[in-house]
């Protein structure tokens, strides 16, 4: 099979020519660099993709908070990835860059909130009366 992808791991945006069968690469061209051929190998073998996606939020002043995994993950365990998101719910306040989940599903990637969502002012008063 042939299959044509653009580089994405430099500005230069190699756009390659692969072919492969089943998982093993038989040629890669267009790469400027071994980077593409290695992005281009990754792509047969096994594709990885960044996830970004949304969490309820539980006493803030939206109702959502928008995040992505710290690294990305196997293209097969995407949904996965997604479906364990779906199941969060968090407490206001969040903030930009705080670890929601460590190690999502053991594949070594974080979900992170992308953005900052404060409590409340009911809710801010709560947590101050309780001393948090």
């Amino acid at each position: 099979m042939k299959s044509e992808y653009i580089c994405i791991v430099c500005p230069n945006g190699c756009e390659l020519s692969v072919e492969y069968e089943g998982e093993t690469m038989i040629s890669c061209s267009g790469n400027r660099c071994q980077r593409g051929y290695r992005y281009a190998e990754s792509m047969i073998t096994d594709p990885m993709r960044s996830v970004t996606s949304s969490v309820l939020v539980e006493g803030g002043v939206m109702p959502l908070v928008s995040v992505r995994t710290s690294a990305p993950v196997s293209k097969k365990r995407m949904f996965d990835v997604v479906r364990a998101i779906k199941e969060l719910k968090v407490q206001a306040p969040v903030a930009r860059g705080q670890v929601l989940v460590s190690d999502v599903l053991g594949l070594g990637a974080d979900i992170i909130a992308t953005r900052t969502v404060e409590a409340k002012r009911s809710e801010r008063r709560r947590l101050i009366l309780r001393g948090k």
